[in-house]
């Protein structure tokens, strides 16, 4: 394992090549979660279920996530500034297509095909950005790219809410897909010929968990609180709707009330997870668990239902960028292509965890999905707190510089 400097002088363009990067993950994130926000009108448009809207994110994730491994490894020798340039134009014509779309078979096949070019995003966006930059400075970088998670469910969610609450939910897509453009332009024009590195073989990428028993355990920790998180937050609007017979704008306060709280919560976890990687992922999958417990409990007054998103996204801030740490802690010297099964598994449970909740939503109420979420992220944090802390360590600061 090598540390070195592919850009050694630390000028103002590799930053803004690194910020270009941190763009794509918050169009990337948006348009996989945009139908999060939208699934009430998107049914009532298409004449369709909540249930059966849901699918939006479910199929987005299923290629998303079990696409990856394959696209990453099969594409090792392409120049990663044009396989993420091929990657934006695909999601820009995506949108264009989902807004356009007479009917929801072709919006659901066109969200298939968009979520391939998000999952080889996710294995590759936060390794770009650490090379851009000079070594010691890796780790910022990617911490930067990491923030746009806390963008996109600050603004982005919420906006493409309020968006579709002025105009209507095709309009919304247009929008993101002119945003799209517009990133695919920067990349192109700030980010540097970058030639593949560390991607391995198709069947190297599927040995490392039974390999590393470190990395399979994380995998599974994974799995289980973003099913339960995806599973309960993807059907949030209707839940919300049913509890307090929330308005659109009071959801769209919610949304960015929770948006914040992740900013918040990233913003923690990145003074602490150099401390205790493990301690902080398990301080916030148990606020996870709490804070649907409280949705439950207070969740049918305004003021309750505030401080349980509020709690929700503070939690889902920490974990969030502990499991990137985790994963790079438990494979350092294949940090690309052990991120290519994390993206697989965090995906598809995105997908898995919207299909369960839209079953429990159309069979059950909305709020059996939430006790859905508060089952699943209570069972990762059991998991956590069973497995000895080596499988966790701590990461130093200049760790992510030296996957290369």
């Amino acid at each position: 394992m090598a540390t070195h400097d592919e850009h050694p002088q630390s000028t103002l363009r590799p930053w803004l090549g690194v910020s270009a990067i941190t763009a794509s993950l918050f169009v990337f994130l948006t348009t996989e979660l945009m139908p999060v926000g939208l699934l009430t009108p998107v049914s009532a448009s298409l004449g369709i279920s909540v249930g059966v809207a849901g699918l939006m994110v479910t199929l987005y994730g299923v290629s998303a996530g079990l696409g990856v491994p394959f696209i990453v490894a099969w594409t090792r020798r392409v120049n990663r500034r044009a396989l993420l340039s091929t990657l934006l134009a695909i999601l820009t014509l995506g949108n264009v297509i989902t807004a356009l779309s007479p009917n929801y078979p072709l919006v659901l096949t066109t969200r298939l095909v968009m979520g391939f070019a998000s999952g080889v995003f996710w294995a590759i966006g936060v390794s770009m950005a650490m090379r851009l930059v000079p070594g010691r400075h890796a780790s910022r970088a990617a911490a930067i790219v990491m923030s746009g998670i806390s963008v996109a469910a600050v603004v982005g969610i919420p906006l493409g809410t309020a968006l579709e609450s002025l105009t209507d939910w095709r309009t919304t897509f247009l929008i993101w897909a002119g945003l799209s453009a517009l990133v695919f332009l920067a990349v192109v024009a700030i980010v540097p010929s970058l030639p593949s590195a560390n991607a391995v073989p198709v069947r190297e990428v599927f040995g490392l968990p039974l390999r590393n028993v470190p990395l399979r355990l994380v995998l599974c920790t994974v799995v289980l609180f973003v099913l339960g998180h995806f599973g309960a937050y993807t059907f949030v609007r209707p839940y919300l709707e049913s509890a307090t017979s929330a308005s659109p704008l009071f959801i769209t306060v919610l949304l960015m009330v929770y948006g914040a709280g992740g900013a918040a919560g990233n913003f923690i976890a990145g003074h602490t997870v150099t401390r205790n990687l493990r301690g902080s992922f398990i301080v916030g999958c148990a606020g996870l668990v709490v804070s649907m417990l409280l949705l439950l409990a207070i969740g049918h007054g305004q003021a309750g239902s505030v401080i349980a998103l509020i709690l929700w996204g503070v939690s889902f801030g920490v974990v969030q960028l502990c499991q990137v740490n985790m994963t790079q802690a438990a494979a350092p010297d294949t940090f690309e292509a052990a991120m290519s099964l994390n993206t697989m598994a965090y995906n598809t449970s995105i997908a898995l965890g919207a299909l369960f909740g839209g079953l429990f939503a159309d069979h059950l109420g909305v709020a059996s999905v939430v006790w859905f979420g508060v089952a699943l992220t209570a069972a990762s944090l059991l998991l956590t707190l069973g497995t000895r802390q080596r499988t966790s360590r701590a990461v130093p600061d200049n760790a992510l510089a030296a996957s290369e």
